[in-house]
């Protein structure tokens, strides 16, 4: 085994390739300082502290024992294994191994002493373990409990080990948190930061392993408690460093009547807002009236209508002499964005000499340069478009609102980019844009406490009138005939239908500049297969196609048919989840619904129920052979069953999935929670929403340390 080199100042002086494969694999793991290393906690624990007699040992239960080999035999009974059968003197335990080397052979010959550690199961006439550790019998047993920690290819737990204790030793493990913080629970004084963690890595004998990873001891407490202090101090420091930020203050003229671009646009709309939509704009404008920056998330379920709340922002940053800029993931969202946002404020600019463009990366090279050229000359007062609006040709005249839909699906690096670029406009306008996220995918409370702790967050609460209810059926996939017969009648009374696929090509296509599929992937239909099933069932009824390789203007021709009914069936991927809106489409089939996450279930639900018409959503699941379903697709099918509100929805969601699935990109190159978890309650979570501005504003060197300490550099990232 190589020497081991401790993963901390020295290492970055050392070469990348003089380092061993355990030194990188330590770098991967973003091992790179003593603290990290001291952070680095076991997975599991092993208990080699004792010798239990197998007639005294309970079955699923970790054990270690020592005994004879009586038996050994190299057997293939469906495939080649290894059997051992070892003697304790009180009884016997057969060792089975599906892989296995020669020496092992030489190791567990017949009258060879071992000591044999591994879960004890039973078996036809014996107790059996699979792939024990296995050692010779004899030699001093451990005092404590040993670790099992994450690790990565080329990391031998010997050698992580070995590094853990080094950097644990030499870590700075003073205490970063002011007495007055931890006396906010008492609790917290049961053990410092060094206790918990020398307590976690090497547990005493009689601690229970089964509780240590429950993670509900003190010493467990102690690290989540600081972990999320570390957060929100981190997150509050980047709220207040934006207080100090210059932004255009966007406010109505005192002059202003009713002629006001915002009154107009409310006038000319053909409904009216929600008591929650009025709520919104009047806190959006608010923050638009103020010389700092805001930094808002507009979330609301599916078809609560962002979309027009985003136009009113629009307008009043317009009416004060701006420009506003609205970026979403896809054409296929962005040019659904354009044709609402045009619809409703280009008569209302028409007068003004200003326009709303449309700005994408598949647009022709002139077309394109009348868009740029009206964006740097101010003509254009809103525009749409993908990530092409933080493209280097980008020159805006007068920038003062940024509105991002869908912010999940924009990396961290995109939106510092877009703030770069809307902030250099001169050192005569502002230094910041204010920005506006939306995101249609609702927040659970504990999540909004922490990962967004740094924005205010306006909640669209309750649906448009108008909107119907949408019944969900879940259908195995043995009876996909009989949803292909009930196509036909739908089809006839003049109702749209959605039908949802996860891949594009089948397996079994090879062309250039693909992928292959995952095997995961290989019992996946195809959209392409599956548009020709239906069009074989529907004789004389068109069906259309919808994927992601399509060139731009023929998905936007296969939207602009289907949006006007001429197109009865539209087979799509996922390119249809967000942004469509069409009110006549009133059935949804989603194809291998257990591989959907549950918030993209709930997004593809939410394209219909948009018109009058009764509407159905059918999650088809499972395979055709009958093999049962993991438990969390079980819990994701039933869940979209029992309800509808994106609320409760995303609740579930974090209770099944983990905070990811709604920060996407948002901690990118910061470390998702690693010891709280949201979902267990949020009373540590209160706690250091508490502790964290008495820490800023009394105990400041404290806070910096405790920051660096947990996050190092990347608490930069959490301002983005």
């Amino acid at each position: 085994m190589p020497a081991f080199v401790p993963a901390t100042r020295n290492t970055g002086q050392v070469a990348p390739e003089r380092l061993s494969a355990p030194q990188k694999a330590l770098r991967q793991l973003g091992l790179t300082r003593d603290i990290d290393l001291a952070l680095h906690l076991p997975l599991r624990y092993e208990d080699e502290t004792r010798i239990t007699r197998l007639a005294n040992a309970r079955l699923g239960e970790p054990v270690q024992f020592e005994g004879a080999v009586t038996h050994q035999e190299v057997a293939v009974r469906g495939r080649r294994q290894l059997l051992v059968m070892v003697d304790d003197g009180s009884a016997t335990c057969l060792l089975r191994f599906f892989h296995f080397y020669p020496a092992q052979l030489k190791q567990m010959a017949v009258g060879a002493r071992l000591r044999v550690r591994g879960d004890l199961r039973g078996g036809p006439g014996a107790l059996t373990m699979m792939h024990p550790v296995v050692h010779a019998a004899g030699g001093e047993l451990s005092s404590a409990l040993t670790p099992v920690y994450p690790a990565a290819a080329g990391l031998p737990q010997a050698y992580l080990r070995k590094a853990v204790a080094a950097g644990l030793a030499r870590a700075d493990l003073s205490e970063t948190i002011a007495p007055e913080c931890l006396n906010l629970i008492p609790a917290l004084h049961a053990c410092s930061l060094k206790e918990a963690l020398s307590f976690l890595h090497h547990p005493a004998p009689s601690q229970s392993a089964l509780a240590l990873e429950d993670r509900n001891h003190p010493a467990w407490q102690r690290l989540k408690a600081e972990e999320l202090l570390a957060q929100q101090l981190s997150q509050l420091a980047a709220r207040r460093e934006r207080a100090h930020l210059q932004a255009p203050a966007l406010a109505a003229r005192p002059d202003e009547s009713s002629d006001s671009l915002p009154a107009q646009l409310l006038a000319a709309l053909p409904f009216t807002l929600t008591g929650a939509q009025r709520r919104a704009v009047r806190e959006i404008e608010t923050d638009l009236a103020a010389p700092r920056p805001m930094q808002r998330l507009l979330q609301g379920d599916v078809g609560a209508g962002k979309t027009v709340v985003a136009a009113l922002a629009a307008a009043l940053a317009i009416n004060a002499g701006w420009q506003c800029a609205l970026m979403a993931p896809t054409e296929i969202l962005t040019g659904q964005h354009f044709s609402k946002l045009a619809g409703w404020l280009e008569p209302l600019l028409a007068p003004l000499g200003q326009r709303v463009v449309w700005l994408t990366g598949s647009q022709k090279k002139k077309e394109r340069a009348a868009q740029l050229t009206a964006i740097e000359s101010g003509q254009a007062a809103l525009v749409v478009g993908t990530h092409a609006v933080i493209g280097e040709q980008v020159r805006f005249a007068r920038l003062g609102l940024a509105v991002i839909d869908e912010q999940h699906r924009f990396g961290v690096q995109q939106r510092l980019e877009l703030r770069r670029k809307l902030s250099d406009q001169g050192a005569a306008l502002a230094r910041e844009p204010h920005f506006l996220m939306m995101s249609a995918t609702p927040i659970p409370r504990t999540l909004a406490m922490s990962y967004y702790a740094d924005l205010d967050v306006s909640t669209l609460d309750e649906l448009p009138p108008g909107r119907t209810p949408v019944v969900t059926k879940l259908v195995h996939e043995r009876r996909r005939a009989e949803v292909i017969a009930h196509l036909r009648g739908w089809t006839e009374t003049g109702r749209q239908i959605y039908w949802v696929c996860p891949l594009i090509d089948s397996p079994d296509d090879d062309q250039p500049g693909t992928s292959p599929p995952t095997p995961s992937a290989q019992e996946l239909r195809a959209a392409i297969e599956t548009q020709a099933e239906l069009a074989a069932a529907l004789p004389g009824r068109e069906v259309g196609l919808l994927h992601s390789r399509l060139p731009p203007a023929e998905k936007k021709t296969v939207m602009a048919r289907f949006a006007a009914a001429e197109l009865p069936v539209l087979v799509a991927t996922t390119v249809i989840e967000v942004g469509v809106d069409v009110p006549n489409a009133s059935v949804m089939v989603i194809e291998h619904a257990e591989r959907f996450g549950l918030a993209q279930l709930h997004q593809l639900r939410g394209r219909v129920g948009r018109g009058a018409t009764a509407s159905a959503c059918v999650l088809l699941y499972g395979s055709p052979d009958g093999a049962p379903l993991g438990a969390a697709a079980r819990q994701r099918l039933q869940a979209m069953r029992e309800t509808h509100d994106g609320f409760e929805i995303a609740r579930r969601d974090l209770a099944i999935r983990g905070p990811g699935e709604f920060l996407g990109a948002r901690q990118s190159g910061a470390a998702l929670l690693r010891f709280a978890d949201l979902t267990e309650g949020d009373l540590i979570l209160a706690w250091a929403r508490r502790a964290a501005p008495i820490m800023l504003d009394r105990y400041p060197a404290l806070a910096h340390r405790h920051v660096q300490r947990w996050l190092g550099g990347r608490a930069d990232y959490l301002k983005a």
